[in-house]
């Protein structure tokens, strides 16, 4: 017998096309009443409904809606050809007090294939202090490199070719003086103004929103802000001088949308700031770089950028911008929130999603964090792998050979859109408090973004969203993580030292704020010796008033969680062992192993050790067990089937064996006031809020106060 095959096969033949309709009905038949939206459609904090499919009929009915990369709205990146020539640019940052030891990760970074580097000034620096100064105070070294000259950052950038390597800076309200000394290192170095490659990153409101004051009025700081884009527009082609960081706004929680509205916000301040001097719109606008922080919600990070880039093109497309000048040139970092202190080897994973992101939504610079960097200092392996996590991306996994991969995504198309729409609802309301500066300084910003953090919080509490290792899935048999912090006292006295013998007798610096062009003076006084505090005296720091507000405080998601492990860490060291739960499983092991192995996740996610008993129908043993465990608290585990029998005999034989807290895991429905009779003084479930009844529990038996806040 013969069998002819078709010359072609279509998959249709097999499988014909099922319309939305026809799937709904058969979803709807297996969901049995249970309503559609609230069992198969989530919701963002930004109140975004994401559908649980996706399909043609998602489309907006346009031929292209998104446009092409490089072109109209660059929703689809802000280059025809993405990064498939050049690569993604690895741009990893530096906070090593040390110059010697920042030096040598630096070296070895840029051996390692990291592209361009950003430097954080200390505390000290960001103030515009020296390391002399009594009102430096702590600053010195904290949170940064101890830079307070041109000789400084030569012996940091030591065997960096400049002429070859971007050198993007971080430098709080000392923006200009900082920018000074990098002009200053470049011209000492040879390297031409063609040549010269960086990053200012002039970003007064940010600093404002992180710490709560600037050393300057608001309005002088973006005076010189508009000074410094000027200056670095005419004299340096491949340098940008004004940064807008979102990392404020997103670690003290901020949404997807309200992040990039805000940073939206922030460009226009800055764009108004430097036309209204006299800049054209066109030149104004190629000095932002965008710098973005993405959390490890792959496709709303994705979709971010796109959105981000959407509005940018808008505003400036409103504002009279040439169309060469609409895209958004954008530096992604995994933000601080989503790390932990705790099970930070997890941080590697959630790097390495954020990296993904960032390359898959076409950002032009990424900077991947080393693991550890909650617990202090990366060191070499941290660092070494943080670069990596991206070159593998790159080098073998190729994202970057595809231009806007995302493209043609029904979900993230329509999650773009509905993104940039209530971005843009944020912006205009931003727009309507003044603009951002007012915005901030009023309180409105703070405001917005606490309602969502404190969404996400009580998701978080209760476990509706978990962070793995510490909420979730926590070891409290971890060895920790520690990195030895810096001697900043030693440091503190060298950089002293080190400035006074080298700061110079005649302060050219003095009077900056009267000169016709004061950051070419001051890169003039830099190049001379001046240090940051003399070049911030001369620009007028502190002669007069200086702008304050509450700093928007961060804090990380698994925070309050870190709290409690760290307490119980503490309590261990003192006691010799951790504060202990014994669990008492009833019945067959079928009838309790699911709720022990819940509970025990529970449990120690807030440092506590559980110590189990083997399945048994006998109260009165369980009771002695529990009485040789060294226990305070008592959980008993079964199943509702057994629970109406067991119940009232093991909670009252546990708690005449010296049991603080009998705890049930389940809902007790309406049992409630029968098992609290009988013993029960605790119910946990899901949706419970675990943070709560952990912190509760560790008040009864003594590991931390009664009634200590949250942080």
């Amino acid at each position: 017998m013969t069998v002819t095959f078709p010359r072609e096969l279509s998959v249709q033949d097999d499988f014909p096309a099922v319309d939305y309709d026809q799937w709904r009905q058969v979803v709807e038949k297996a969901l049995a009443g249970a309503p559609f939206e609230k069992k198969l459609v989530s919701k963002t904090y930004d109140n975004l409904a994401i559908q649980p499919i996706y399909s043609r009929r998602d489309e907006s009915g346009q031929d292209d809606p998104m446009g092409f990369p490089g072109l109209a709205s660059r929703v689809r990146g802000g280059r025809p050809l993405g990064s498939v020539q050049s690569g993604w640019d690895l741009r990893q940052e530096y906070t090593e007090p040390c110059l010697a030891e920042g030096n040598q990760a630096i070296l070895a970074d840029l051996a390692g294939g990291v592209t361009s580097i950003q430097i954080r000034l200390d505390d000290a620096g960001r103030d515009g202090l020296d390391p002399d100064d009594s009102a430096s105070d702590t600053g010195v070294g904290r949170g940064g490199a101890t830079v307070y000259s041109v000789d400084d950052l030569d012996k940091l950038l030591a065997e960096v070719q400049l002429e070859l390597i971007a050198v993007a800076l971080d430098a709080g309200a000392a923006f200009v003086p900082a920018a000074a000394t990098l002009a200053a290192l470049w011209q000492r170095r040879g390297v031409s103004p063609e040549q010269a490659r960086g990053a200012f990153n002039a970003d007064p409101l940010a600093e404002l929103a992180r710490r709560g004051q600037l050393p300057t009025e608001t309005s002088t700081a973006l005076s010189s802000l508009a000074d410094l884009a000027a200056w670095t527009s005419k004299h340096s082609p491949q340098v940008t001088a004004v940064g807008v960081d979102t990392s404020p706004y997103h670690d003290a929680g901020a949404s997807a949308a309200q992040d990039i509205a805000l940073a939206v916000a922030t460009g226009v301040e800055y764009l108004r700031t430097m036309t209204d001097r006299g800049m054209d719109v066109d030149a104004a606008a190629k000095q932002i770089l965008f710098r973005i922080s993405l959390g490890t919600e792959h496709f709303r990070a994705i979709a971010k950028l796109r959105a981000a880039r959407w509005l940018w093109s808008r505003v400036l497309e409103s504002s009279g911008a040439s169309e060469e000048v609409w895209a958004m040139r954008i530096q992604t970092r995994t933000g601080n929130r989503v790390l932990t202190k705790h099970d930070p080897y997890v941080n590697l994973l959630r790097n390495c999603v954020a990296v993904f992101a960032a390359g898959i939504g076409g950002a032009d610079a990424i900077t991947s964090v080393p693991f550890d960097c909650v617990a202090g200092l990366p060191n070499e392996l941290s660092r070494r792998v943080a670069r990596n996590t991206a070159l593998v991306l790159q080098e073998e996994s190729h994202l970057h050979r595809v231009i806007d991969p995302a493209g043609g995504s029904w979900f993230l198309d329509q999650l773009t859109e509905d993104l940039a729409g209530k971005a843009w609802e944020i912006f205009q309301q931003t727009e309507r408090q003044g603009g951002m500066a007012s915005a901030l300084a009023g309180g409105w910003v703070a405001e917005e973004i606490a309602a969502t953090a404190q969404a996400r919080a009580k998701d978080i509490a209760t476990r509706k969203r978990g962070v793995t290792g510490v909420s979730e899935f926590p070891n409290v048999a971890e060895e920790p993580l520690v990195r030895e912090a810096a001697d900043l006292n030693a440091l503190a006295q060298a950089a002293a030292t080190r400035v006074n013998n080298a700061r110079p007798a005649s302060d050219e610096a003095a009077s900056l704020v009267v000169a016709d062009d004061p950051v070419a003076a001051a890169v003039t006084a830099a190049s001379a010796g001046a240090t940051l505090g003399q070049l911030a005296g001369g620009l007028g720091f502190r002669r007069g008033e200086t702008a304050s507000m509450t700093a928007i405080a961060p804090q990380r998601l698994a925070e309050p969680f870190d709290q409690l492990r760290d307490a119980s860490d503490a309590w261990q060291r003192t006691h010799g062992n951790r504060p202990r739960v014994f669990l008492a499983g009833f019945g067959p092991v079928a009838h309790y192993s699911g709720r022990a192995t819940w509970s025990t996740n529970f449990f120690e996610a807030g440092g506590f050790e559980v110590v189990t008993d083997e399945g048994s129908d006998d109260a009165d043993a369980a009771a002695v067990a529990f009485a040789q465990s060294g226990a305070k608290i008592a959980l008993i585990c079964s199943s509702d089937k057994l629970y109406p029998d067991v119940v009232p005999a093991a909670a009252g034989k546990l708690k005449a064996a010296g049991a603080e807290a009998v705890v049930l895991a389940g809902f007790p429905g309406d049992n409630e006031q029968a098992w609290r009779e009988a013993g029960v003084d605790r119910f946990i479930f899901m949706r419970c809020n675990v943070l709560e009844t952990l912190r509760s529990l560790l008040a009864q038996v003594g590991v931390i106060e009664e009634g200590e806040p949250v942080k």
